[in-house]
């Protein structure tokens, strides 16, 4: 499957230019889009999944082709675009981008791009766990006593030792409601939890 990917704001001008520059790419390459994904009116900031981007990649299979105008159309953060261009080549699809001129594929740039998908990963957990061991020695600085299950002390709760997951999602730009969704809890739950233990 050939999709092309378009991303615009209300702006239909833009809309026609991406399309034509991805047409043309696809002609290049000796393919035909076969769908297009649009997000309109949304910014690149939101996580794909809240993006009709987010379908479109779940759909993705070994061997599709994803073609975009540029790689910002995919996201506005850096962290964003590797952990889809990740996704993309776990699963062995190709990307394509016109303006930038970039390919996603079994090439010399995919393999360096796959050392830096690896690099950025390692510098986010330290990033990550830097935080955490600075917001817990803040903590003990306070006098307040660490390890103390949240809720009941008789009854574990679902969310006992959640706590570096839910501020790494939320460091990726994850909302309370999605991360709710995900520890199937209500988002009033994770902010006690948070004020709680944070």
């Amino acid at each position: 499957m050939v999709y092309g990917y378009i991303r615009v704001s209300t702006d239909h001008q833009d809309c026609e230019n991406q399309k034509l520059g991805i047409e043309a790419k696809a002609r290049s390459l000796g393919i035909q889009i076969e769908k297009y994904i649009q997000d309109s009116g949304v910014s690149g900031t939101k996580e794909p999944n809240k993006r009709a981007l987010g379908s479109c990649l779940r759909r993705l299979q070994s061997g599709d082709v994803l073609i975009c105008s540029e790689l910002s159309r995919l996201g506005r953060k850096m962290f964003m675009i590797m952990r889809i261009l990740e996704h993309c080549m776990n699963i062995g699809a190709r990307v394509y981008t016109v303006k930038d001129g970039y390919e996603l594929g079994d090439n010399i740039q995919s393999k360096v791009l796959a050392f830096a998908f690896g690099l950025s990963a390692e510098i986010e957990r330290d990033l990550i766990s830097q935080r955490t061991k600075e917001a817990l020695a803040l903590r003990r600085a306070q006098g307040y006593k660490l390890g103390r299950a949240f809720g009941s002390r008789n009854k574990r709760h679902k969310m006992d030792g959640k706590y570096e997951t839910v501020i790494k999602m939320l460091n990726q730009g994850y909302t309370k409601m999605y991360i709710a969704r995900n520890f199937r809890v209500s988002a009033a739950t994770i902010t006690r939890f948070l004020r709680t233990n944070g």
